[in-house]
């Protein structure tokens, strides 16, 4: 998949597997899908990037969707 991350006009290409599904939304869950990464190059790196914005975000009274 290219994956496009919040302030970040780049697109990553990432392989991995859909793990859950929410095909419609819900109070408190919106529609979307979970992926885990796989174990490579790619998924690791993505997996940093994503943690690393997610620091930064943690402080942010926005919400997230991430488990």
């Amino acid at each position: 998949m290219l994956l496009n991350l919040p302030e970040d006009d780049s697109k990553i290409s990432v392989a991995g597997k859909v793990v859950w599904i929410n095909k419609v939304a819900l109070v408190g869950r919106p529609q979307g899908i979970g992926v885990k990464f796989n174990n490579d190059a790619s998924g690791l790196g993505s997996k940093n990037k994503i943690e690393a914005l997610l620091g930064i975000s943690i402080k942010s009274s926005r919400p997230t969707h991430t488990i």
